[in-house]
């Protein structure tokens, strides 16, 4: 028995929003629904009703006549979504256990940070960053959360690609990320809580600085 479009439609509108947090996919891209479709082995309805899903949590924008396009980030978005991870991530971190599973997955984002730092794959090094941080949303053990944080995630990181280099932007955050592990593994989950509020805006105000570099160049 065939599986009903909608439930199809979500798994493909998962991986293509996976595609936009591994920077995969850039701003203002243009998806070709034909070429799109070969990819991803699915009928263009299916991908049509994809796209609709996207659109609606803001990682797309369809244009009349013109086709669909990855969203491109504005100002008053990046504020919304550094105001929402400050709401999300910062309160599960204080009340998080020291020993649960997502600790690990924690840790496994340091250490493949560094890995990727000292290839200088800045890319994988951003990559690891958001592991990091949706491992802190599993921390919570609630899969609305994940879920809803996976379409933060994506948006964030169309930010990132939009700024260009991401050496500057993830690099600094490598060893921030362990000292906030090494807090929760301690049992301080309210250090490591505080340790992320720091950590959350030191890195909103540089991205908003360059955010506004690049939009004067």
């Amino acid at each position: 028995m065939s599986k009903p479009v909608t439930s199809l439609a979500s798994r493909v509108a998962d991986q293509l929003r996976d595609q936009l947090t591994l920077g995969e996919l850039l701003p203002g891209q243009r998806l070709s629904e034909e070429a799109q479709a070969q990819r991803m082995a699915v009928s263009r309805n299916t991908l049509r009703e994809a796209f609709r899903m996207l659109t609606h949590d803001g990682l797309l924008v369809h244009e009349a006549n013109r086709g669909v396009f990855v969203a491109t980030p504005s100002l008053d978005a990046i504020i919304d979504i550094y105001r929402v991870r400050r709401c999300v991530e910062i309160p599960v971190l204080k009340a998080a256990h020291p020993h649960h599973p997502a600790v690990a997955h924690m840790a496994a984002a340091v250490e493949a940070g560094r890995r990727s730092k000292d290839q200088e794959d800045w890319r994988g090094v951003g990559n690891a960053n958001m592991d990091f941080h949706a491992a802190i949303v599993d921390l919570a053990d609630s899969p609305r959360l994940t879920a809803f944080y996976g379409n933060l995630s994506a948006e964030l990181r169309l930010v990132f690609v939009a700024l260009g280099t991401a050496r500057w932007l993830h690099m600094p955050y490598i060893e921030m990320n362990s000292a906030i592990l090494k807090r929760l593994q301690d049992g301080s989950g309210a250090e490591a809580a505080d340790l992320l509020e720091t950590y959350l805006a030191q890195s909103e105000r540089t991205v908003l600085a360059a955010f506004s570099d690049c939009n004067r160049s």
